[in-house]
């Protein structure tokens, strides 16, 4: 399926510099069928940057903290060619331009430090934004799921506390186990589901690899532990395989390109049972959690 690529500026009530958040969108594209309608996934990353082209045309260049070109397109291109309609929120808005930031020491810096300078509220805003665009867009049909990769494995989590996203796919979340997200490097996010924000409501499903330095076997058991004491629907996938394995440019080695076409499908499994047929309430949540990838 083809997609087309925009991007829409959207005002924020939390940025104290007035900056709107840069929503990058990548859609189906059949025009023939204007009417068509798709559920609309949330696809968090770290920064986001743009290179123009003819007719507002852009490239979506990072990964992680790193503004690379490539990784973030294709991965959000194929999710868009499958039928879906993507949300790029543009996670440092409050801090830099759409303009890349380099791969280097001094991009890295600026990278973790916007992370734990913008506040927590600020980053479920910028969700809340992206899941509206999406809910009003007149091709979605207003069934939602998020995903995201290191820190935006965190944020597609905290996502999931919005009830109108069905289900989370969160790749090596960081942060997490060890609560240390935004200023102050104190967020909610395990507090908020061991109270049970996300009982009863959409499917999460966790992805890591096993040799992940940045979230040990102890962060992985802290988490899987509150989702199933707090009896969340949700798959657990633990691989042999490093931090940010499914980056193909500037993997530093760790890119595994055969593990990630595996874990791809199980995702697009997830979202092809929640948020791409429409199959009326749930009568039986319990019974659903069986169906897991």
């Amino acid at each position: 399926m083809l997609i087309t690529k925009s991007y829409q500026d959207i005002p924020t009530k939390l940025d104290a510099n007035g900056q709107p958040v840069r929503i990058f969108i990548i859609s189906p594209h059949l025009p023939n069928y204007p009417n068509a309608r798709f559920p609309g996934v949330v696809v968090f990353r770290r920064v986001f940057g743009i290179a123009f082209g003819p007719l507002r045309d852009f490239r979506i260049v990072c990964s992680e903290i790193y503004q690379v070109t490539g990784p973030v397109e294709r991965f959000a291109g194929q999710i868009a060619s499958r039928g879906y309609i993507v949300a790029c929120p543009s996670v440092y808005h409050e801090f830099e331009g759409p303009e890349p930031i380099p791969y280097d020491v001094e991009g890295t810096d600026r990278g973790n430090k916007y992370k734990i300078e913008k506040k927590v509220e600020a980053y479920d805003e910028d969700a809340t934004l992206a899941i509206d665009l999406l809910v009003n867009h007149v091709n979605c049909n207003g069934r939602i799921a998020a995903t995201g990769m290191c820190l935006g494995g965190h944020l597609a989590f905290r996502a999931a506390f919005d009830s109108r996203v069905l289900a989370s796919a969160c790749w090596f979340a960081t942060d997490i186990h060890s609560a240390t997200l935004g200023k102050g490097k104190q967020d909610d996010t395990l507090v908020r589901v061991r109270r049970g924000d996300l009982t009863g409501r959409g499917e999460v499903m966790m992805i890591f690899g096993k040799q992940d330095t940045h979230v040990p076997r102890p962060g992985r058991d802290l988490i899987r532990q509150t989702l199933e004491d707090a009896n969340v629907v949700s798959s657990f996938l633990e691989v042999q395989a490093q931090h940010a394995f499914i980056r193909d440019e500037h993997s530093k080695g760790r890119w595994d390109a055969a593990l990630t076409h595996a874990l791809f499908g199980c995702m697009m499994e997830l979202f092809e049972r929640t948020v791409a047929r429409d199959l009326g309430t749930c009568s039986n949540v319990a019974a659903d959690a069986e169906h897991v990838c």
